[in-house]
């Protein structure tokens, strides 16, 4: 089959582009004729959060990635759609995120539609409906969600968030696939070389660019509880702020953090997502809300632990007890389950839970459900 992939990919950086770039790989290694047609303008400079779109890392092997689409511009909208009708595909394949690009999407989309009579476009939904709600974010939303054939929710909840949108297609659920594409699990020891840390302490890691809803505050909040004071523990926090840092730098000040947290306020490299996934022994994802998140799927690959919120569709890819930790988003609760690992040495049987419950969560699934949606 013929596939193009439309959305972020190589010199984007993030868990979008490495979501397509392993997407595509594992579609060229089941026969397919597979390119991503990716942004040549994804957001204008001036609307992105973080420090830089851009990664210096070189482009994945073997994957087509054609650099065409303009996120704000109509015109540019018909040359890709014109762009992508002539090569014919079978499927085009988009994975969707955010509603600030349900016009360009949407557009591209129904022109390829009228225009190509064997194309099925097949979305893969990270979220239905925007974390951070706005004014018209509903509006554009239906524009997209209206020229789609088929849909892909990896978290039941995207899946009722849909319904409200469209009720005359029955979106397959499933899961979001393990990121194994950070390189392979490294010893405690090493990875603690590779970032300078000492070994005598145990290691939490909050990871991914930091947002309101993502609850940094709550887990810093759990992490000033009395009870941690005589452990040997500290907080890894690894991840660009997406907004305004005082805040949460105002508590680490208040209750005297700043000798327990390790702040690595940038964007985390490919090549360094072993090393700190491997050199904690707890992940933890405080969310305010969620659907879905790539950081458990990392979890997954390199055999972690991990303590998510009781939000979205986390505690259906985290079974409690048996590979991690679900909670209500409260610092209470965080730090009973923070204490509760540290005291009762639970690492060795919750990574056999992971070890157990990883092999459900392989990308020849998802290919397989593209192909149904």
């Amino acid at each position: 089959m013929k596939i193009v992939l439309l959305g972020t990919a190589h010199p984007f950086r993030g868990g979008l582009a490495s979501y397509n770039e392993r997407l595509a790989q594992q579609f060229i290694a089941e026969g397919d004729d597979t390119e991503i047609v990716t942004f040549k303008l994804q957001y204008p400079e001036f609307l992105f959060p973080g420090k830089s779109q851009y990664t210096d890392a070189p482009p994945p092997k073997n994957i087509k990635i054609t650099r065409l689409l303009n996120s704000i511009n109509p015109f540019n909208w018909l040359t890709t759609a014109r762009y992508i009708v002539n090569l014919k595909p079978d499927i085009l394949v988009i994975k969707y995120w955010h509603p600030s690009m349900a016009p360009c999407f949407g557009s591209v989309a129904r022109i390829v539609k009228r225009k190509s009579k064997i194309t099925r476009v097949v979305c893969i939904f990270d979220n239905v409906i925007s974390h951070e709600e706005k004014f018209g974010y509903k509006l554009l939303t239906k524009y997209f969600t209206k020229c789609i054939d088929g849909a892909i929710v990896m978290s039941k909840s995207v899946g009722k968030d849909l319904a409200k949108f469209r009720t005359d297609i029955q979106p397959i659920f499933n899961p979001h696939p393990i990121f194994d594409n950070y390189g392979d699990i490294i010893s405690r020891d090493e990875a603690l070389a590779k970032l300078k840390l000492p070994t005598d302490y145990t290691y939490f890691l909050f990871f991914g660019f930091i947002r309101a809803y993502k609850g940094l505050d709550l887990l810093l909040q759990a992490f000033s509880d009395e009870r941690f004071k005589d452990k040997k523990v500290k907080l890894i926090v690894a991840g660009e702020f997406y907004e305004d840092d005082a805040p949460y730098k105002k508590i680490i000040n208040d209750n005297n953090l700043n000798d327990r947290v390790i702040l690595l306020d940038r964007y985390i490299g490919e090549d360094e997502v072993a090393s700190l996934f491997c050199a904690a022994s707890l992940i933890v994802q405080p969310y305010k809300n969620a659907t879905q998140s790539g950081v458990t799927q990392i979890c997954y690959h390199f055999e972690k632990p991990m303590l998510v919120t009781n939000v979205g569709g986390l505690s259906e890819i985290v079974p409690d007890g048996k590979c991690g930790y679900v909670v209500e988003p409260n610092p209470t609760a965080i730090a009973n389950a923070m204490i509760n690992f540290l005291s009762d040495e639970k690492e060795a049987y919750l990574i056999n839970g992971i070890r157990e419950e990883k092999q459900r969560f392989g990308w020849d699934k998802m290919i397989s459900s593209i192909r149904k949606a």
